[in-house]
C-alpha cells in the first residue's frame, strides 16, 4: 500500500467513524498488546521455513474486526474489482490467523474499497473458520449511497461496538425465548376456562 493510498484510506475511515458516531482509532503504542484499536496494527506471521514475516493490519479492533483497505479504482462487479477484493480478503484472513491466541479471533472481517464499497464477512464462532458474506451473499456489500440509510449505519456501528449482537443464532434464541414466554402466558389464561390437558393439546397442535 503506497503512501497516497494509505493516507486516503485512513482519512476515509476516520470520517466513517464520525458518521457512525463511534470512537476513532487510538494512536499506536510501542507495546503491541496495547494496540487494541489502531491503524497499522503489527502482526507477526510465521512462515513454513521458520522465518517470521511482519504484517500490518490496516485497521484493527480487538474482539470486533480486522479491516483491510484497498483503493482499486475498479468498477463494482468487474473482474478487476472481484480480484482486488478477493486478494484483500485473503490478506485480512491471514492476519486474523496470525493474531496472538490470547486475543482471540474477531467475529468480522471487513474489506473497504476506498470511496467505493464496504464488504462484510463474519465468523461468529471465533474459531478461525471461514469468514462468509454477512448478512448473506446478496447484501454483504455496502455502497457509499447505502450509508445514507440509518439502518445500515446502525449495523456498522454495532460491528464497531457490539458485534456479537448481530449473531443470527443469538437473535434466533431471543425470539425462541420470547415465543416460549408468550405461550406460557397464553396457557395460563386458557387454563382459567379449560383443563390443562385440553390446553396442552391445543398448544401442541399450534
Amino acid at each position: 500500500k503506497d503512501g497516497t493510498e494509505k493516507a486516503n484510506f485512513q482519512l476515509f475511515l476516520t470520517e466513517l467513524c464520525e458518521l457512525l458516531d463511534v470512537d476513532k482509532p487510538a494512536p499506536a503504542a510501542a507495546d503491541n498488546e496495547l494496540n487494541a484499536y489502531v491503524f497499522e496494527r503489527r502482526v507477526d506471521m510465521p512462515q513454513s521455513n521458520g522465518q517470521v514475516n511482519r504484517g500490518f493490519i490496516d485497521l484493527y479492533r480487538r474482539g470486533c474486526f480486522v479491516l483491510e483497505g484497498k483503493q482499486s479504482n475498479k468498477k463494482l462487479d468487474s473482474s478487476g474489482w472481484d480480484k482486488a477484493i478477493e486478494r484483500a480478503h485473503k490478506q485480512a484472513d491471514a492476519y486474523i490467523r496470525a493474531l496472538p491466541l490470547e486475543e482471540g479471533k474477531p467475529p468480522f472481517l471487513i474489506v473497504v474499497d476506498v470511496g467505493g464499497t464496504i464488504a462484510l464477512y463474519s465468523e461468529f464462532s471465533r474459531s478461525g473458520s471461514v469468514y462468509t458474506p454477512f448478512p448473506d451473499t446478496k447484501h454483504y456489500r455496502l455502497k457509499m449511497d447505502d450509508l445514507r440509510s440509518t439502518e445500515k449505519r446502525d449495523m456498522l456501528a454495532k460491528i464497531w461496538n457490539a458485534p456479537d449482537s448481530l449473531d443470527p443464532s443469538k437473535r434466533s434464541a431471543q425470539v425462541t425465548r420470547l415465543i416460549a414466554n408468550l405461550l406460557a402466558e397464553l396457557a395460563k389464561s386458557l387454563e382459567k376456562f379449560h383443563s390443562a390437558e385440553a390446553v396442552g393439546t391445543f398448544l401442541m397442535r399450534c
